[in-house]
């Protein structure tokens, strides 16, 4: 069972439709990946609860890369609203981390769940 559902109930059929293809075997996992996404998705809706200032926008864009900063600014407030890194700066501007806000929807021990089985991809993609 999914935990941690999507917001858009179509989205939610979709995840619950492909789930039931795979193997029974295979089927936590992916119960565990839908689970954090869907935890990561809603993290990064949240960051309109804090209704981002301008000023905020700013201080992100001084923190990018100077051609990524200058494209962002081109693009403007508005259209950045709700670029990841400028939704992940205002979250953790505003003290809520991405992953305590994952293990807070998903529950300590889905949470480890999910670590425990994703561990080895990590190390893979840092490599």
């Amino acid at each position: 069972m999914i935990k941690v559902k999507h917001p858009k109930p179509a989205k939610n059929q979709t995840q619950e439709a492909m789930l039931a293809q795979f193997p029974e075997a295979e089927r936590r996992f992916h119960e565990l990946m839908f689970s954090y996404g869907n935890a990561v998705y809603r993290y990064h809706q949240a960051a309109a609860e804090h209704e981002p200032t301008h000023q905020e926008y700013e201080e992100w864009l001084e923190g990018l890369p100077e051609n990524v900063s200058r494209d962002m600014a081109a693009k403007g407030f508005e259209r950045c609203s709700t670029v990841l890194s400028f939704t992940r700066y205002v979250n953790e501007k505003n003290d809520v981390g991405q992953e305590e806000y994952v293990r807070g929807l998903m529950g300590s021990e889905q949470y480890a769940a999910y670590r425990s089985k994703t561990e080895g991809a990590d190390s893979e993609c840092s490599s």
